[in-house]
């Protein structure tokens, strides 16, 4: 992994929150290495961007630490005020200020001996936007808004960078190439970064690794295809990814289902979910189940189908594949082994 030398590790343990009598944050307990990117992907409401607000300085928690390299900068008697902590912080709006030119924007944040010594002028051009110094935000498209919030967290050389769904407000063809433009500046700096998002491809593109929130909690922190593969709970099966919860009886190492037997990660026994994604369907002629939706992606096709029981899967086939609504069809499992959870009551 490419680190830059102001690079340190950022530590949190046992972090709680609360608003009033609704605790936010409940325990939390995070790593994040040197020079990774950490994407905390959740739900609404599940705590993530007041974690990172809580990070940043901006929230002030009821208890834990927080910890930046070898420097605690929140714990039992410890506060370090935001602007010495070494954080920078693109927002969901940017917050740009909309009276100071591109250039100022960017000086913000930097001591005024550093303001003329070209600092300013190198983080533009590493974001791309070398010739928009003496413009305003408003003359600007919303991906250079962008550009220019991220120089401004860049240019005081943070320990640590934190991004609160930055491309939320883009459209999707602009955000999905703004999002391949700033993984690329993220990971040639080599800086350590904390990305904040509830879109599980935005999360599974960006990060080195993803920690998954829900309810104030994490749930699990692995990388992108372990947490796809190996979800550690139902909630994150169903969370992550498109998913069939097959109904099952294990069998040990093996499931008996609807559609045959399934080889499992654990042994199980008893009534169980069996985790089933749409990719390891196989679909064929046959008369054991139903097509009752087509969906067109071009790259590839998502089918919604009935078996006999009333049991409906999601099947995702090759776009060579044709099928129509109204076909009957064969459906077997292609897949390696896979996870399974006790049957929800």
């Amino acid at each position: 992994m490419n680190r830059s030398p102001e690079a340190l590790p950022l530590s949190i343990d046992g972090l709680k929150m609360s608003f009033g009598d609704h605790r936010v944050l409940d325990g939390i307990q995070l790593d994040v290495e040197p020079g990774e990117i950490l994407v905390l992907l959740g739900p609404s409401g599940c705590g993530k961007t007041t974690l990172l607000r809580t990070v940043a300085g901006l929230e002030r928690p009821v208890g834990g630490t927080i910890s930046i390299g070898s420097r605690c900068v929140v714990g039992a008697g410890t506060w370090v005020a935001p602007e010495r902590r070494r954080i920078g912080m693109v927002f969901q709006d940017w917050a740009l200020f909309p009276h100071l030119s591109v250039a100022r924007n960017v000086a913000y944040g930097l001591a005024r001996a550093e303001r003329g010594n070209g600092r300013v002028h190198e983080v533009l051009d590493t974001v791309g936007l070398t010739e928009f110094g003496g413009r305003t935000p408003a003359t600007l498209s919303g991906g250079q808004q962008q550009r220019v919030a991220l120089a401004r967290a860049l240019a005081p050389r943070p320990s640590v960078l934190l991004l609160d769904e930055p491309f939320s407000n883009l459209d999707t063809a602009l955000r999905v190439d703004l999002r391949t433009e700033i993984h690329r500046i993220l990971l040639e700096l080599g800086i350590t970064a904390v990305f904040v998002t509830h879109d599980q491809e935005e999360a599974f593109v960006l990060g080195d690794r993803v920690a998954v929130m829900h309810d104030g909690h994490i749930e699990q922190v692995a990388t992108p295809a372990d947490l796809y593969m190996r979800p550690a709970t139902r909630w994150v099966a169903s969370f992550v990814g498109t998913v069939n919860l097959l109904a099952g009886d294990g069998l040990g190492a093996r499931a008996d289902t609807p559609i045959g037997a399934i080889p499992l990660t654990e042994s199980h026994r008893g009534a169980i979910e069996v985790l089933v994604r749409p990719e390891d369907l196989h679909i064929s002629d046959g008369d054991q189940a139903e097509v009752e939706l087509v969906e067109y992606y071009g790259h590839d096709v998502m089918l919604l189908v009935r078996l006999q029981d009333g049991t409906r899967l999601s099947v995702r086939t090759p776009p060579s594949f044709m099928a129509s609504r109204g076909d009957r069809v064969q459906v077997n499992y292609r897949g390696t082994c896979t996870a399974a959870f006790p049957a929800s009551t």
